[in-house]
């Protein structure tokens, strides 16, 4: 049995090791191919459609009936007199600022330690002290049968220091309408420059409340805001660690 285990455990690690190669070589292919090409951007693609998009789900409240005017031309929270020009249906677009400024600093620092010693004595145990000295090799003195002594100390530091700022505006597009009247919003942006691609994705819920005369928005108004923003080729790539590198990082145990 142990035996058909360490083959079975070979013939795994060789399976492993073959599919981590094809994986490599796959992506070292495509790299190849791409020598001397600018990274090309993605094509505008409806985001509903996409591999892996999942429509949003919230704790709704329950409906309520709109208020009616029927003798009165304007609409209830409109900017303009026949119509509001804000966003408000699937496949408008508003504007998105994101002004992100934040500081972080902690630190911290605990201390702990701690002595500690013990003395025993069995000067008369039922007449038995005197036979020790055949029981253990070495004299032994009944006055101090056990005399132990510890010491523990502790300190640990931790200090994060953390500073973001960035300052950037994007086009985003409603994807959804909620039964509430809430807005799904998700937009992209890529911008090619020297064989380097600078990516800027958000998307989150929005309230149409929310949205001013310019049709903008700002970040902090975005529930369940995702943002990322970074980018790929020739730059990005001198930045990342080797996959083997990567791969060492995961594995080493030290």
């Amino acid at each position: 049995m142990n035996e058909i285990r360490k083959k079975n455990r070979g013939w795994r690690l060789v399976l492993l090791t073959t599919a981590m190669i094809s994986l490599a070589a796959c992506n070292a292919y495509d790299r190849i191919s791409d020598i001397g090409d600018a990274p090309q951007t993605d094509t505008i693609q409806d985001p509903t459609h996409s591999p892996g998009y999942v429509p949003v789900k919230m704790p709704m409240p329950p409906p309520s009936l709109a208020e009616n005017q029927p003798n009165s031309l304007w609409q209830t929270g409109a900017r303009a007199f026949f119509r509001d020009q804000r966003a408000s249906r699937v496949g408008d677009i508003l504007t998105v600022l994101v002004t992100i400024n934040d500081q972080a600093q902690i630190q911290n620092e605990t201390k702990r330690s701690r002595d500690n010693s013990d003395t025993a004595s069995a000067t008369n145990l039922l007449g038995f002290e005197t036979k020790l000295s055949k029981v253990f090799p070495s004299a032994v003195d009944p006055a101090s049968l056990l005399d132990t002594a510890s010491a523990l100390s502790n300190d640990g530091k931790g200090s994060i220091a953390r500073q973001e700022q960035i300052d950037l505006q994007l086009a985003a597009t409603i994807v959804q309408v909620l039964p509430n009247g809430n807005l799904v919003i998700q937009g992209k942006q890529q911008v090619s420059v020297n064989f380097d691609i600078r990516q800027l994705t958000i998307k989150g819920i929005i309230r149409p409340q929310d949205i001013d005369s310019t049709n903008s928005i700002t970040y902090n108004q975005i529930a369940e805001a995702r943002i990322e923003y970074g980018g790929k080729g020739n730059i990005t790539d001198v930045q990342q660690p080797r996959y083997g590198d990567q791969l060492l990082d995961i594995l080493m145990p030290f």
